[in-house]
């Protein structure tokens, strides 16, 4: 996925509406309107929050035979597979930060040497 991509995909899902339709959808494909009644928002609202989804490519819309008056909106899941690839290399990258640091802090810490400066002759009187 490359940057505009992900660009995209991160504003698509930036919004909280558009993140509750994603979640929606997760449980299968629904219509504009079901959408808009569980969100308690208008279709014209509704309708641009899904249009955003689709040019992100995370949703799609498809007329079933019956009824070419009905649009399904569901989830395209592998537009999802990149965004999370890139997610595991910035977790792998701060797991193995948080490993080192952690080795680094349990690392024993050894007590300095004595020196002969340190020790300090008596003061003759």
């Amino acid at each position: 996925m490359t940057a505009p991509d992900i660009d995209r995909t991160l504003a698509a899902l930036s919004d909280p509406t558009r993140r509750a339709v994603v979640g929606l959808l997760k449980q299968g494909p629904q219509r504009a309107g079901e959408l808009a009644a569980a969100l308690d928002t208008t279709p014209p609202l509704l309708s641009r929050h899904l249009r955003v989804l689709r040019r992100s490519g995370l949703i799609a819309d498809e007329e079933p035979q019956h009824d070419a008056r009905v649009r399904l909106y569901r989830l395209q899941p592998q537009a999802f597979g990149p965004l999370r690839e890139w997610l595991d290399e910035i977790e792998a990258f701060w797991g193995d930060q948080l490993q080192a640091l952690k080795a680094h802090a349990e690392r024993p810490v050894a007590k300095p040497a004595r020196s002969a400066r340190a020790i300090r002759p008596r003061p003759k009187r």
